[in-house]
């Protein structure tokens, strides 16, 4: 088992796995309340069930109070909170992936912790800096093809047997004769930027070390991506989507509910996203079930990338030791152990969101002894490809801090035909060159 599907089985069965008694949140007595604030609310996409869970934990103890703080969306993490230090007004709780380097030395070690030392080892590597555990997972989650089961089974097509390009580009002509948009192939430049890019960098090479090393030869200015013949799959698989696209691009932020709205309501029978768009699809059209499936990028069916979906980790929880207290570090310590290891605070986790849960897959101990567990369509789907070894590896995850802005501006200029694929491999080469090496443990 190779080390991006060690990582993802872990992520799924960590709460088997692991034998650690269930913790319990400290919440020690005290005279006066504390207010922890947090910036954001992990997902939009999950907003309001996080805000439920906050609202539950405020009420089941007497020490703290968590407040959640909006950032603006329309900012990268770093342009939300570098103005809110310089202001010396931190946030106690920040939740973050490719800038954990480069908060490593604002935020506390969570080595040692109760919580840390309820998830796998594997599980935590993403979120340390050297021998610094920087922050801790919120869940594991999984990106490829989303589809509405009705529509395909209307169209008669079995996405189990979609095994290359040119099958895929079959089952987009079946529904689209039925009546229905083939695809969604949204334009959000984070979707672009972070997702869409994932496919050719996680299959770029066979080991874990190969595709560190094509990112290597992109920050060095030596890889050339025209002449990489998966990058040419890859693109090709680009230009597919688009050309079954269900609409004309919507590059701004809408378009997620959009998109949303036309997969749930039948309008498409795919949709390029993530897992996270689950109880989003539950909430718009209930009793229909939503599932995930690879993106084939090549037309051999034994490559590997065409039966995988990408899984992993998609941020983590730090916690500001620069300008809180002790208590305000105590009291976010308090509320994420209550939220991952309590009966109450897990069911906040992983029930559906029809239940009042974000619906998240338990990475943490403690959850299957309190027979919480995710049971949605798509998890289940999610655990049965992690089981048969069928993943690829997150490698945005060490993309470099406001690098997957810029993939995502080009591939917008893409999807809306303003440049060609020779101009988009010239762009990613260009926003690559000459970025520190942060996968390799080099500090800016």
């Amino acid at each position: 088992m190779n080390k991006a599907v060690k990582i993802a089985a872990l992520a799924l069965a960590s709460v088997l796995a692991l034998s650690v008694t269930p913790l319990a949140a400290s919440a020690a007595t005290c005279t006066t309340k504390t207010k922890v604030t947090m910036l954001g609310t992990i997902k939009p996409e999950i907003q309001d069930q996080f805000l439920a869970a906050v609202d539950d934990y405020n009420k089941s103890q007497t020490c703290y109070t968590v407040e959640s703080i909006a950032g603006d969306r329309k900012l990268t993490f770093l342009q939300n909170v570098t103005p809110m230090y310089a202001a010396n007004n931190a946030p106690t709780i920040m939740y973050t992936l490719q800038e954990i380097p480069d908060m490593a030395d604002k935020v506390m070690d969570w080595k040692g912790t109760a919580l840390a030392k309820a998830a796998s080892k594997d599980l935590l590597i993403a979120g340390q800096v050297g021998t610094k555990q920087v922050g801790v997972p919120s869940t594991a989650e999984a990106f490829g093809l989303l589809y509405n089961t009705k529509v395909l089974k209307k169209a008669k097509v079995d996405p189990t047997k979609i095994k290359t390009r040119a099958d895929l580009e079959a089952a987009f002509k079946k529904v689209k004769a039925t009546g229905v948009g083939a695809i969604r192939f949204s334009g959000i430049w984070w979707s672009l930027g972070a997702h869409v890019t994932n496919i050719y960098f996680a299959n770029s090479a066979k080991t874990h070390e190969g595709r560190l090393k094509v990112l290597d030869g992109l920050a060095d200015g030596k890889k050339k991506l025209a002449k990489d013949p998966v990058f040419q799959d890859y693109l090709s698989t680009f230009e597919l989507m688009k050309k079954y696209n269900q609409q004309k691009p919507n590059l701004t932020d809408t378009e997620y509910d959009s998109a949303v709205a036309a997969l749930a309501k039948g309008k498409a029978g795919f949709w390029f996203m993530g897992n996270w768009a689950e109880p989003n699809l539950m909430q718009a059209a209930p009793g229909t079930d939503f599932g995930i499936m690879p993106l084939p990028i090549s037309n051999d069916p034994k490559f590997h990338g065409n039966s995988s979906i990408s899984v992993g980790v998609p941020g983590y929880f730090m916690v500001d030791k620069e300008q809180s207290t002790a208590e305000e570090r105590a009291g976010a310590v308090d509320f994420l152990t209550w939220l991952y290891t309590t009966p109450a605070g897990q069911h906040h986790v992983a029930d559906p969101v029809t239940k009042g849960g974000m619906s998240f897959i338990p990475v943490y101990s403690g959850f299957a002894k309190n027979k919480i567990n995710a049971s949605t369509f798509m998890a289940k789907q999610i655990a049965g490809f992690v089981n048969k070894g069928n993943t690829l590896e997150w490698i945005n995850t060490y993309y470099p801090a406001g690098g997957q802005d810029k993939y995502g501006a080009s591939g917008q200029k893409l999807i809306s035909k303003k440049i060609n694929g020779t101009k988009y491999a010239s762009e990613l080469e260009k926003a690559w060159k000459g970025a520190v090496k942060t996968w390799r443990g080099v500090k800016k």
